[in-house]
């Protein structure tokens, strides 16, 4: 095909990351998916004449330089990035320790961050390409049991708002994703979610909670297929967004937070405005 381009996917071994590998095969790109162990990406996948699977641990740039380095001796550029391995870490603030909340902010922030530095240079050099981060509703609105997880992808959210005013001079698109639930690995006891590590008496209903997180895995009712061969139409538009807001639930959930917000603003103008110098300097 001739509009076939190079795509890098973390997290390719499990989850969503294995659907959007499956999906840019089937769209005739070339994909250099990516796992701590690269065994785990063919596993999933299949072998496939157009994947290369290489070893890569987002919180370890030596390993990220190394993949890098690998897709370009193989396939010669890299086109389109997909920021998409991540964990969950659930629980209250108090719940979680300092070392958890730290690790939280290493994996699913500066984890997505070390990888894009890596590939940057590459993409300037080209002048052309596509970073995508995979985000969540939880980078928009987040809740109680959730502090820890909302701030990685909050904190990426503002990342990619600056980023992409600062690289669309070279010809570099930058898309965040925000699935809302989709039926995928993400609460699968021992697979990417981490339950807290203290328990404090007062937050009585933790022990229900983790339960009721629990329950839900396999009946969210997103479908991670088909938001997998939706991305790849995302990022064939001519004019890319610059937000993508996945499934409806994230939809409804983005807009209400949208109003929450206009609401707040609006709540106290009188001591919100006038708030100038005025001219006499008082």
């Amino acid at each position: 095909m001739n509009d076939s381009k190079v795509w890098l996917i973390t997290g390719a071994g499990r989850g969503m990351g294995v659907n959007i590998v499956r999906a840019a095969l089937a769209a005739g790109h070339r994909v250099v998916g990516s796992a701590r162990d690269a065994a785990t990406v063919e596993a999933a996948v299949g072998k496939h004449a157009d994947l290369l699977a290489v070893s890569l641990d987002i919180t370890d740039t030596a390993s990220i330089d190394a993949a890098v380095n690998a897709a370009i001796d193989r396939v010669g550029r890299i086109d389109v990035l997909v920021n998409n391995a991540g964990n969950f870490q659930a629980g209250y603030f108090e719940e979680i320790s300092p070392e958890r909340f730290r690790a939280q902010m290493e994996t699913n922030f500066f984890g997505p961050l070390n990888v894009t530095r890596a590939v940057l240079p590459v993409m300037r050099r080209q002048r052309s390409g596509h970073i995508v981060t995979i985000t969540s509703t939880a980078g928009v609105v987040t809740g109680g049991f959730g502090s820890a997880y909302g701030a990685s992808k909050f904190a990426l959210e503002g990342w990619t708002e600056s980023l992409r005013e600062e690289v669309e001079q070279f010809g570099i698109h930058v898309t965040v994703v925000e699935p809302g639930f989709f039926r995928t690995e993400l609460l699968v006891e021992g697979s990417s979610t981490l339950w807290p590590d203290l328990f404090i008496d007062d937050y009585a209903d933790t022990a229900s909670t983790i339960e009721a997180w629990k329950s839900m895995n396999g009946t969210q009712s997103g479908d991670p297929a088909k938001l997998a061969a939706s991305l790849v139409k995302i990022l064939d538009l001519e004019e890319p967004p610059a937000r993508w807001v996945a499934g409806a639930d994230a939809v409804q959930a983005v807009k209400q937070k949208g109003q929450t917000l206009i609401d707040q603003a609006e709540a106290h103008l009188d001591l919100s405005t006038g708030l100038d110098h005025t001219d006499d300097g008082a």
